[in-house]
């Protein structure tokens, strides 16, 4: 592992991994973050042939700050030909009063492998959530694979219906790219329990969106989709 530098509220840590020929990567909080008016920025980049796992110690708790305007959060991942790439952080919590904007770009090689996983739990126990908004964008060989936007919150029209998380507390998504599967049949969508759906991607991907009551449960329906896909 060439480069290994964190600074700010972000502290990294090469960790034992149980996995041979994996280099593991933790990412420590070293102090309150995201905090209104932050900008953070966290880049990774995985080497041709490399094997790289990445988690975090903790949840990430995004909170208000002396600043009214919104926290910026902001994670470029790169993923080379033959390399993969686990990108498996602990939650992100939109603590009552946050405002974070948090992007996530994605560009992966012809032969990258990809598995990576969000969850955001909409406010802490018994309050309600901050305002929340999350982009999530990958390019598989230069051409887009997956572009989409979540809100959150006070002040995203409808994000409580029926037709987004229906009172539900904790969401996430889980998506897999695997250029072995790039020749196999297209599989359909098929739902996984009560409130989780597995879609596959234009490509050799397949993406899993759940909704739970807390952040226990939504993990336990993202593992049932990481078992599915395999």
């Amino acid at each position: 592992m060439p480069v290994l530098v964190g600074d700010g509220p972000l502290a990294l840590r090469r960790t034992r991994s149980v996995v041979d020929g994996e280099a593991r990567v933790t990412v420590v909080g070293a102090m309150s973050a995201p905090l209104g008016g932050d900008r953070i920025a966290l880049e990774v980049t995985a080497g041709p042939g490399a094997r790289l796992r990445i988690g975090s110690a903790a949840a990430t708790i995004a909170l208000p700050g002396r600043s009214a305007g919104p926290a910026h959060y902001e994670i470029r991942l790169t993923v080379a030909d033959g390399a993969t790439l686990r990108w498996l952080p602990e939650p992100l919590i939109s603590a009552h009063g946050s405002d974070l904007r948090m992007t996530t770009r994605v560009e992966l090689a012809p032969t990258a492998r990809l598995v990576l996983r969000e969850e955001q739990i909409l406010g802490r126990t018994g309050e309600s959530p901050g305002h929340l908004t999350t982009r999530l964008t990958v390019h598989r060989a230069g051409r887009p694979l997956l572009d989409q936007e979540l809100a959150y919150g006070p002040g995203a029209p409808g994000w409580d219906g029926g037709a987004v998380l229906g009172g539900h507390r904790a969401v996430g998504q889980l998506l897999v790219v695997d250029p072995s599967r790039d020749s196999g049949p297209v599989a359909r969508p098929r739902l996984l329990g009560a409130t989780a759906v597995l879609t596959p991607l234009s490509g050799p991907a397949a993406l899993a969106t759940a909704v739970a009551p807390d952040a226990l449960q939504l993990r336990r329906a993202l593992d049932e989709a990481a078992a599915a896909v395999g």
